[in-house]
C-alpha cells in the first residue's frame, strides 16, 4: 500500500510540475516560408485566391488519394469553405475559410483543425512584386495553444513540424506557375 502511494504522489507530484511549467512556455507559435515566382503579381494571386488550387501545390492536398473534400460558397471569396476528411492523421479532418482578401496582395485564412486534435489558426498567403515578372510569394500561419496545452511547445516546434511543408507547397506554386 505505501508504495502505492509513493507512485501515486510521484505521478501528482509530475503533473503539477508540468502544470506549473506550462505557467511559463510560450503559448503563441508562427510558422512563415517564400519563394520567388518567375510570372506577374496578378497572374499568381489570381491562382492562389482559389482554395481549390492548393490542392494542386500543397503537400497536405496530395497526402491522401482518398481523403473526402466538401466545397461551400463561391471560391475565390470570403466565406468559402474547403474541408477535408481523411483517415491519415497527418492529414486528418478540418475545414480552410476564406475571411479576408486585399485584391492581388494578401488572402486571410482561418484554420479549423478538428482531429487528430482541435485547434483553430490564421493562415496567410501574400504577393508582392519583386520585378514586372516575378512575384515573392509568402504563406504563414499562426496560433495559440491554450494552457496548459502549450506545454506541447517544449516537445514540438512548429516551424520545423510543418515549415517544410510550406516549403513543399510553394516549391510545388512555382512549379506550376512557372510551367503555365
Amino acid at each position: 500500500m505505501k508504495a502505492l502511494k509513493k507512485i501515486l504522489f510521484g505521478i501528482v507530484g509530475i503533473i503539477v510540475l508540468l502544470l506549473i511549467i506550462a505557467l511559463f512556455v510560450k503559448k503563441d507559435y508562427a510558422v512563415q516560408r517564400e519563394i520567388v515566382v518567375n510570372k506577374p503579381k496578378q497572374q499568381v494571386f489570381d491562382y492562389i485566391k482559389y482554395l481549390k488550387n492548393q490542392n494542386d501545390y500543397s503537400k497536405w492536398g496530395g497526402m491522401d488519394p482518398n481523403m473526402k473534400k466538401e466545397f461551400t460558397g463561391t471560391d475565390g471569396t470570403v466565406g468559402f469553405v474547403s474541408a477535408w476528411d481523411s483517415e491519415n492523421d497527418d492529414v486528418g479532418k478540418g475545414e480552410q475559410e476564406i475571411k479576408k482578401i486585399e485584391e492581388g496582395n494578401r488572402i486571410d485564412y482561418e484554420l479549423r483543425f478538428i482531429k487528430p486534435f482541435k485547434s483553430n489558426s490564421d493562415a496567410y498567403m501574400v504577393t508582392e512584386s519583386t520585378s514586372e515578372n516575378t512575384t515573392k510569394v509568402t504563406w504563414g500561419f499562426s496560433g495559440k495553444w491554450d494552457y496548459p496545452m502549450n506545454i506541447m511547445g517544449l516537445f514540438m516546434d512548429m516551424d520545423k513540424a510543418v515549415g517544410s511543408d510550406f516549403q513543399t507547397g510553394l516549391e510545388n506554386l512555382k512549379r506550376i506557375m512557372e510551367k503555365s
